[in-house]
């Protein structure tokens, strides 16, 4: 499209310079201030989207002038005997259509209005002779009138041709816009409808190993202690790696448990919650785990916002798991200053679904642009002593509750978690 439009303002250029080459060859081809001046006349049309781009407000202003300036020279030196009589006259057309095509109705009258004073005012130093040569007469009078009112017609024309056109190209403009829109929502639902398979998919996988797998670890944690209890006088050591069993079956069965919370189809008990006390409770629980964190917490809740239908227990969860991870990401990188926290929460609608949106903002490091696309995946997790089920169940309960929830890619530094609850996910 854009090597289209080069090309097609080439090929204008080129006709521009055809044409005034033309009135060049015309007579009087000998008048040097002639040439010079259609010379710049064709400088001026070839670099005037330049000298507009170069100065957006004044640029068009300095182009009409300038064209009625040089068109007004260039009468005076083509006139053989009385400018106003040249033939040339129909040059005042370009300053009218260029004013045409870039202002409104109103500043178009007004610029042909100023470029007709322009050409009326080449009568005024030969107004004696023309009295003594009794050349002003009625017929000559409405003969320069036609000529002034053919300007008007001609820029009234054009400047309707031009203001349905920029109104068209601002629809346009707005249509692009909205499938724009569109576009990203439908590529999130996408992404939304593949992750809710993935996750369907790997619960199933992960609810039938789960109850496989913890059936031996129950019989291997009874027989470790059992062994514990024998070996403990006899042979220490013995007693010692059969504790390390047990606590090791231990840690596996609460992983086996976390399986299961992600697996099993949750129960969601509906009820009427004011969403900053659920935030509020959340983080007070986090700050009570991490109490010598040097993270300032900014709160920016909106004043009267609606009650949601949603699970308190489950909502809670979610906003302390993403409070949490906010909290490691920014304890992860010490810089030597206070971290901060931002929480926002304000009035929202998403795919004309009222609700109320919960941003959760960290100055931590942020996420890598190449994971970004994954973190709300199962079993994928850049902590070191992470399993990768927190921000999978987290997305599986917003799921449910017929929410969403996204990490911004415009944030400039830390992650930005912004999650939306619907006001009746049942609407």
């Amino acid at each position: 499209m854009l090597e289209r439009k080069q090309s097609s303002a080439r090929w204008i250029d080129f006709l521009w310079i055809l044409l005034l080459l033309g009135l060049a060859l015309l007579p009087p081809i000998d008048e040097i201030h002639k040439q010079l001046i259609l010379l710049a006349i064709a400088a001026l049309q070839l670099l005037e989207r330049t000298l507009i781009a170069w100065l957006p407000g004044r640029g068009r202003v300095y182009s009409v002038l300038l064209k009625i300036l040089l068109c007004t020279l260039l009468l005076i030196h083509t006139g053989e005997i009385f400018p106003i009589n040249s033939a040339y006259y129909p040059i005042y057309f370009i300053p009218v259509i260029t004013a045409a095509m870039e202002f409104g109705t109103i500043a178009t009258l007004l610029w042909t209005t100023l470029a007709s004073i322009a050409y009326c005012s080449l009568i005024l130093p030969d107004l004696p002779t023309l009295k003594t040569e009794n050349e002003i007469t009625p017929e000559n009078a409405a003969y320069l009138a036609l000529r002034i009112l053919f300007f008007y017609i001609a820029a009234i024309l054009v400047n309707r041709f031009a203001v349905d056109n920029r109104r068209q190209v601002g629809k346009s403009r707005e249509l692009l816009t909205a499938l724009e829109d569109t576009n990203r929502q439908l590529q999130r639902a996408e992404a939304e409808a593949r992750r809710s398979e993935r996750l369907a998919a790997l619960g199933q996988l992960s609810a039938g190993l789960a109850h496989e797998i913890r059936n031996p670890l129950g019989v291997i944690k009874g027989s470790a202690e059992m062994l514990s209890q024998k070996l403990q006088t006899s042979q220490p050591l013995a007693a010692e790696l059969a504790g390390f069993i047990s606590s090791e079956v231990n840690r596996l069965n609460a992983l086996v448990a976390r399986f299961l919370d992600f697996a099993r189809p949750q129960h969601v008990e509906l009820s009427a919650l004011h969403v900053p006390q659920i935030v509020d409770h959340a983080l007070e629980s986090v700050q009570n785990q991490f109490p010598n964190a040097r993270v300032i917490v900014e709160r920016n809740y909106a004043a009267g916002l609606p009650e949601v239908l949603a699970d308190p227990q489950l909502c809670e969860q979610v906003f302390i798991n993403l409070i949490t991870n906010a909290f490691q990401a920014m304890g992860a990188q010490p810089t030597g200053r206070d971290d901060i926290l931002r929480l926002t929460i304000q009035s929202d609608t998403s795919g004309a679904k009222p609700g109320v949106s919960v941003l959760i903002e960290d100055t931590g490091p942020g996420v890598p642009a190449g994971l970004r696309d994954q973190i709300f995946n199962p079993f994928f997790t850049s902590k070191k002593d992470g399993v990768g089920l927190g921000l999978a169940i987290v997305a599986k309960i917003i799921d449910d509750h017929r929410g969403s929830i996204r990490l911004d890619t415009d944030s400039v530094s830390g992650a930005r978690f912004r999650v939306f609850l619907p006001l009746d996910p049942n609407a």
